[in-house]
């Protein structure tokens, strides 16, 4: 299993459960995820260095995170998140690994 792990720092005026919604709708559309998770931060530690929120994808293997990657309905939903951050993609934070 592969789990995706991204960051996010939203603008603050997003209405960012739309676009977790759009985001958890993947799910259904794309071969190979097991779930999705995503929510806002709520550390006590005050080590987010600006990171609002975040999401979790778990794939079924590499392979099935690797055609998630191109898939248009991921493109869609990741061009929305993108134009949801501050400074676009220096707001995202991006993360994989083998679990």
């Amino acid at each position: 299993m592969i789990r995706h792990v991204v960051l996010c720092r939203f603008r603050k005026d997003q209405d960012v459960a739309a676009i977790f919604k759009a985001l958890t709708q993947l799910q259904d559309r794309i071969p190979g995820i097991l779930a999705i998770s995503s929510g806002a931060d709520n550390s006590p530690e005050g080590l987010q260095k600006g990171f609002s929120h975040g999401f979790t994808v778990d794939f079924i293997d590499a392979a099935a995170r690797d055609a998630y990657l191109p898939h248009p309905e991921h493109q869609a939903v990741g061009k929305m998140i993108v134009e949801a951050l501050e400074g676009g993609l220096e707001g995202l934070a991006v993360l994989d690994w083998e679990m």
